[in-house]
């Protein structure tokens, strides 16, 4: 069983970016940058296909991986994620030892004020709790992905019009077709801090941005889960903004689409 990264990365250079991630499987590597190419690199013994295109968009970037990619296991990820020594053979084993799963989630360590989830416990994941999860965290089998049509969303995401989403709405819409979606207590990897290419602060716009999310998210039930995302993280989300006020921010982004 084969896993595959499929890396979404921006103005890298192939030797520094494998040796910077620790790479330790064969890749599909987008890199968005000023210049068409494309190079195949073998590393370690791995088989790493490196393409530049001059085009934005973090979910445009991982379509063109997903159309590229040929491993029996696909693993998402980005430049600052440095993988764990075996991460593939642990990927491996949780896909053989859970034969329903069509995509597992898995840990990354990150820096606690960007945490939005840990898992402890192997489960399946619903509906209602399917907005934690970064798309770093996905490794899906390619025949369910490809059978599935899902790609990315164009509207959400780094260098898209909404902030963030893209992965929240991937997953969704790969669970709303019958696919079967679990959890594994596996880190493999972690993230290396860095500035974001998207977040500036807890503003109008990321309540706004978070408000039309939730509204293709959650349809009629964006508003209550709205509510909910405000209180159970109101300490970090609402030290600047009253909570009141993220709430209708984050109404007035769900009902323009409502109205659209």
């Amino acid at each position: 069983m084969k896993v595959q990264v499929l890396a979404s990365v921006m103005n890298e250079e192939p030797k520094a970016l494998l040796e910077r991630m620790r790479l330790e499987s064969d890749a599909v590597i987008i890199n968005q940058c000023d210049r068409l190419d494309f190079e195949k690199i073998a590393y370690k013994g791995y088989q790493v296909q490196f393409f530049s295109f001059p085009d934005r968009g973090v979910g445009r970037s991982r379509n063109e991986a997903i159309l590229r990619a040929d491993g029996d296991i696909c693993l998402f990820s980005d430049a600052d994620i440095v993988y764990e020594p075996g991460y593939a053979e642990k990927i491996a084993a949780e896909f053989q030892n859970n034969r329903q799963a069509d995509m597992i989630l898995f840990n990354i360590t990150v820096e606690e004020a960007r945490r939005t989830y840990h898992i402890t416990e192997r489960r399946r994941v619903r509906w209602y709790n399917c907005g934690r999860y970064g798309a770093v965290s996905f490794a899906v089998r390619r025949k369910s992905l490809f059978s599935s049509g899902v790609t990315f969303s164009l509207l959400f995401g780094g260098g898209a019009r909404y902030g963030s989403g893209e992965d929240s709405l991937f997953l969704k819409e790969f669970m709303d077709k019958g696919y079967s979606v679990y959890t594994a207590p596996v880190t493999i990897g972690r993230e290396i801090s860095g500035k974001s290419t998207w977040f500036s602060g807890y503003d109008e716009k990321f309540f706004r941005d978070k408000g039309v999310l939730y509204r293709y998210l959650y349809g009629k039930m964006a508003w209550a889960m709205a509510l909910r995302f405000l209180l159970a993280h109101r300490d970090k989300l609402c030290a600047e903004v009253p909570l009141g006020q993220a709430f209708r921010w984050m109404r007035d982004g769900e009902e323009s689409q409502g109205k659209g």
